[in-house]
């Protein structure tokens, strides 16, 4: 069984002003060897009232302690649902470093990058061979952008068509972002129930001549995968429209299951989840777009193209939705993901779907049974418990916050929004059975604590440095700046 978090030297550190001492210095500038000149009094400005005054190693200290309390994937799970918060591998880094990347400008003429475009489109070709689709585009700078560009090609072909249709089809079960992607490029948000996997039925219920386009995000939010995904695909195409895929859990069909075979017209993926790039604290991320050849003409310029044995960037393309970004793509994060595919090869990648899978239901296999499982049917990447079984007015939250105490971050929890009181967990492929079995060990103790000990969750977290806020004044009104206690 787990032992709660105890261990170490934890040190409360108090504000930069709490610290200051009248007359303190932290630099030590030498002797002038050139005659003092006073700067104009437009250079000058007022000195700042109560600006701290500490000296070099107050300021060192602070900063470094104030950087061990950040969590970070290299110092801890992230059992993260929807999220796959996996490890970046520190090699990606060392070549997103190398100085003939690092150092290229973004606005060099195609000739003098071609190295940073051969990398470019032997990406864009590699994740076109992963997803099934004929054709890409690296631009987009994150997941939502991703969103963004894909229902602005499928408004764009539509219009080609002469079309006029202003709903998408969204399941209970699809990201988040899906609806708020749709509502931005002008369209009729309309809900579709699911039972867990979406119904052919529902879709051909709600599919008329108005509907541009269905978005589904296959695996779903549930960790299910969408067993009739083709036929819904073939139904959508029949009346008229298209079908997008949320391409977010795609850790989850990696070398099993190519999208663009199963009948999708465009899908983004998350370089910053599924390959291994930098995710977390709001970028930068990478969200490319791969497409049907019917939605080819409408990717946004520039696009990379090969001819002979040179590369460029190819911007004369009337149909285009146009340029969605500064330059080319985020490229630093570009580096990153093709490095991650290159070393893993194609056997590499089916390994991460069998091993997340796995990692997943081990998880599911250890707490079912302490935990409801509102969903039976088999979990892919990632499952969901809810807080129905738990006694004495125990809720997610007072799991999420008893798990800080046992030394772990928490799960996504009250998502996906179908599950009430959902605990959304997802262990990714890089995290060993030691890790898992201690995350599952601290879920169990708190299974039991909320049967025998309850008041324990309900004060939680008890051992962490700051105790729990009232989450609705943190949110309504927050202390955003430091401001003298007069009380």
């Amino acid at each position: 069984m787990s032992a709660i978090s105890s261990k170490g030297l934890i040190l409360d550190e108090s504000l930069l002003f709490e610290r200051s001492v009248e007359g303190r210095c932290g630099y030590d500038l030498p002797v002038l060897d050139v005659p003092a000149v006073e700067p104009a009094a437009a250079l000058q400005r007022d000195s700042i009232e109560g600006f701290p005054e500490l000296s070099e190693i107050d300021v060192v200290r602070h900063y470094t302690r104030l950087s061990t309390w950040n969590y970070g994937v290299d110092s801890g799970f992230y059992p993260l649902g929807s999220c796959t918060m996996k490890y970046n591998p520190k090699i990606n880094e060392q070549l997103a470093r190398l100085p003939g990347f690092a150092h290229l400008h973004p606005a060099v003429p195609d000739h003098l990058a071609q190295g940073a475009l051969q990398l470019m489109y032997e990406l864009q070709q590699a994740l076109c061979e992963i997803s099934g689709f004929p054709a890409l585009t690296l631009q987009p700078s994150a997941g939502a952008h991703g969103e963004f560009t894909g229902m602005l090609m499928i408004h764009a072909w539509h219009q080609a068509q002469g079309n006029k249709r202003h709903k998408v089809l969204i399941p209970d079960t699809a990201h988040g972002t899906n609806p708020a992607t749709a509502a931005l490029c002008g369209y009729d948000v309309v809900p579709i129930a699911s039972d867990g996997v979406l119904s052919v039925d529902a879709v051909a219920a709600a599919m008329d001549d108005e509907v541009a386009a269905l978005m589904v995000t296959n695996p779903n939010t549930l960790g299910l995968f969408e067993s009739t995904i083709r036929e819904i695909c073939d139904l959508v195409h029949s009346r008229g429209g298209l079908v997008y895929c949320d391409g977010a859990n795609l850790n989850a069909l990696l070398g099993i299951c190519r999208p663009g075979d199963l009948g999708i017209d465009v899908m983004h993926f998350n370089l910053h989840k599924t390959f291994a790039t930098p995710h977390g604290g709001g970028g930068p991320g990478a969200g490319p777009v791969g497409v049907s050849a019917e939605l080819e003409p409408f990717l946004p310029v520039p696009v990379v193209v090969k001819e002979e044995d040179s590369y460029r960037l190819d911007v004369d393309r009337p149909q285009s939705v146009g340029r969605l970004r500064a330059f080319a793509s985020q490229f630093g994060i570009l580096i990153r993901a093709h490095a991650y595919v290159l070393s893993m090869g194609p056997e590499g990648l089916k390994k991460t779907t069998e091993l997340a899978v796995l990692n997943a239901n081990y998880i599911r296999a250890r707490l079912e049974g302490s935990y409801h499982l509102p969903y039976k049917q088999r979990s892919l990447h990632e499952v969901i418990f809810s807080d129905a079984d738990l006694p004495n007015d125990c809720h997610t939250l007072d799991v999420a916050k008893r798990l800080l105490d046992y030394g772990f971050h928490p799960p996504t929890i009250y998502f996906p929004l179908v599950v009430h009181g959902a605990l959304m967990i997802e262990p990714t492929e890089t995290e060993s059975q030691q890790e898992m079995d201690e995350f599952c060990e601290a879920l169990l103790a708190i299974a039991e604590e909320a049967k025998n000990n309850p008041e324990l969750l309900h004060q939680a977290p008890i051992n962490a440095r700051t105790r729990r806020l009232d989450e609705t004044r943190a949110a309504r009104k927050p202390k955003l700046r430091c401001v003298e206690d007069t009380s």
